[in-house]
């Protein structure tokens, strides 16, 4: 019933002792996870089994297995031919037809309690889910058959994680969440649309080395990727706080990098490692491409006043626009310090006077 270990599978390639512990190295760094981790991570990859992965895609367009085959830090290849058993996905697997659905039988029989279950879309469920047919069976019967002996699901994107597009007003299939189908296994939801390659990996890498699901925000997101709003690590928040903004794509304050606010970026609501982690390996994100977050790692994006609308009115500081107005400000103060001032100085003055008066008649 036991599957080969990450080491014994990277042996058996012909990767050699130095270049796995390499590999250590750079997922630790990958994870966020100090360098002294490695040693850790490598014991679990040659000690523990590979996890046995089913693959599930309900109401989707498969931009999560398409960023997910793009990682580079750790390689998708190795992920799935080497950390995984990635056992069934009926969008990357040879198999078709009666011959894949039968793998899931034998998948979840073996490895009962024991195998991950990764959702990518989710299943609708009006006409009772007859929008979404899987292996000529509603998705959503084998979403809850497949989950039930699952040891833990993750949910990839926004569609499983929230609903997404589908899911918008008025969503007439009723697309619905994975997790308000599923109420009875741990979750691990990884939204976005899609959820960056690395980020998708990173979540595996850490769930095989420390057999235990990430530590998850309120909303259910590993904190390690979804812990900071994208706004507090942008390159260009100094140009919000400057009050430096474009004001129309294109402009003059687009060509000088300004800040997207005001374009509808929704990088200040929104949390995501976009900023920090990026996309195609670290090389741009969105805002670095000039156009503005449109916040898809948040619930019910879809319906938040449309890509183009603020729907914050976030107070900035605004150094540059608002120099006049600071500076009108601090000169009131000042000038009011120095009536004050003056008015003390008066006040004990008259009050000296007057006791050298009383002194002199004594």
């Amino acid at each position: 019933m036991s599957t080969e270990t990450f080491y014994e599978v990277m042996r058996r390639q012909g990767i050699s002792r130095r270049s796995f512990l390499k590999f250590c190295s750079l997922t630790a760094a990958s994870l966020g996870l100090a360098p002294t981790m490695a040693p850790q991570i490598a014991h679990a990859m040659e000690t523990k089994p590979r996890t046995p992965v089913i693959w599930l895609h309900g109401l989707e367009c498969t931009c999560c297995s398409e960023s997910f085959i793009r990682s580079a830090h750790p390689l998708a290849k190795d992920v799935v031919l080497s950390m995984l058993s990635l056992d069934y996905d009926d969008t990357l697997m040879a198999a078709a037809g009666h011959q894949a659905e039968a793998i899931i039988d034998e998948i979840k029989k073996k490895y009962k309690g024991n195998y991950i279950l990764a959702v990518e879309g989710n299943p609708p469920l009006n006409e009772d889910g007859m929008f979404c047919i899987h292996g000529g069976r509603p998705f959503v019967e084998v979403l809850k058959e497949t989950a039930a002996d699952a040891k833990a699901i993750i949910s990839w994107g926004a569609c499983a994680s929230w609903g997404c597009v589908q899911a918008a007003k008025p969503n007439p299939t009723r697309a619905t969440p994975v997790h308000k189908v599923i109420t009875d296994k741990p979750i691990i939801k990884v939204p976005g649309c899609p959820p960056i390659a690395e980020v998708m990996t990173a979540v595996v890498t850490y769930m095989l080395t420390f057999d235990r699901i990430p530590e998850l925000d309120r909303q259910g997101r590993p904190k390690m990727f979804y812990g900071q709003r994208i706004h507090d690590k942008c390159y260009r928040r100094p140009h919000f706080d400057a009050g430096q903004f474009v004001e129309e794509w294109d402009d003059e304050a687009a060509r000088k990098g300004y800040c997207l606010y005001k374009m509808g970026c929704k990088g200040p609501t929104t949390y995501n490692a976009c900023s920090t982690v990026r996309w195609n390996g670290g090389v741009s994100f969105p805002i670095q491409s000039g156009h503005g977050c449109i916040g898809c790692s948040e619930e019910g994006f879809w319906d938040k006043g449309g890509f183009y609308n603020r729907v914050t009115d976030i107070k900035q500081f605004g150094v540059e626009s608002n120099a006049d107005k600071v500076g009108g400000t601090i000169a009131g103060i000042a000038g009011a310090a120095v009536v004050a001032h003056a008015a003390v100085s008066a006040l004990t003055k008259a009050r000296g006077g007057k006791e050298d008066q009383n002194k002199g008649g004594k």
